[in-house]
């Protein structure tokens, strides 16, 4: 049985991931991340976990070599685009030092890197995009993922794939961050006044969406550059309605707002969004809609309430 080693486990697509590839049962995990395991199923003695900081060389050669994967997919990033203007040091760390120790350790054990992008390396001023669009990042969080590409893209004798993705949504377990759904829930439930941009486009993606992509990149050996994301181009004001509307809320409660009206850090690109059709046709990738992505959260929620 083939190896997969998978770093950022513990975070949303990365648990995604571990749920995924342990029910498909065709290759053997060895899930990595920073600290604890938080993954409950990892400690019902299916796969592996170890602890691993992608930032320290040395250790990411140890457990490569100790492994031997022969597929990494490298999902563990700093993706708090306010925090990355900030903390730009440790943000280059994780986002592109680590990249960099990957792509070596992957090339000397011949083991095939599968890297996590974002729609945040373009500037949003001719979205939706293929994946052949040109890249002008607005942000420092941008600046490094694209850096993290040009890395793979120079490299040889590596074989390579990025899975670039957008606005990832989804539940899962001990998360510190909640998504546009679950927020505009439960403030809508507890009447708490909420402003939503209406001047922004993405096409959001159901994190078992990408997990799936991921998964069929790996499965296929498919190289080169995929768009895997959602296939509704929505605003947040327009994803606030539908969550709304599906939860049957009062929207009284929710205002309108445009990009200005918020102080961030970081600049967003106005209008990005996804053309995923060679995912479609080459993988044979398919997302879930929008509405169906929020009745998915919806169950998830309630089971996680029940267990709590």
């Amino acid at each position: 049985m083939k190896k997969i080693l998978l770093t950022g486990s513990n975070g949303l697509l990365g648990q995604k991931l571990v749920q995924l590839i342990l029910k498909q049962g065709e290759y053997e995990l060895i899930a990595t991340a920073r600290g604890e395991n938080r993954l409950p199923i990892l400690e019902s003695g299916k796969g592996t976990y170890r602890n691993l900081d992608v930032t320290n060389r040395e250790e990411v050669l140890q457990v490569m070599t100790a492994f031997k994967p022969d597929y990494v997919i490298h999902t563990a990033a700093m993706t708090n685009v306010d925090q990355c203007e900030s903390e730009r040091e440790g943000c280059w760390k994780l986002n592109v030092d680590a990249v960099q120790y990957l792509a070596e350790a992957c090339t000397a054990h011949n083991a095939f890197l599968l890297h996590l992008s974002t729609d945040f390396i373009f500037d949003g001023a001719a979205g939706p995009y293929d994946e052949n669009a040109e890249a002008k990042p607005l942000s420092y969080y941008g600046e490094s993922k694209l850096a993290a590409e040009e890395i793979l893209l120079q490299s040889t004798n590596l074989r390579w794939a990025i899975a670039r993705t957008i606005l990832v949504y989804g539940i899962a377990h001990d998360m510190s961050r909640s998504n546009i759904i679950l927020w505009v829930k439960n403030s809508l439930e507890g009447q708490k006044s909420i402003k939503v941009v209406d001047d922004q486009w993405r096409t959001p993606t159901l994190a078992e969406d990408l997990a799936m992509g991921c998964y069929l990149i790996v499965k296929h050996e498919a190289t080169g550059l995929f768009n895997i994301s959602g296939k509704d181009m929505l605003t947040p004001w327009e994803m606030a309605n539908q969550t709304a509307d599906f939860f049957n809320l009062d929207k009284s409660f929710m205002t309108r707002a445009d990009s200005s009206t918020f102080t961030q850090p970081a600049k967003r690109p106005a209008r990005t969004g996804f053309i995923i059709t060679k995912a479609e046709q080459q993988l044979g990738y398919q997302p879930h809609s929008f509405t169906e992505g929020i009745a998915i959260v919806a169950e998830q929620a309630k089971a996680f309430s029940k267990s709590n």
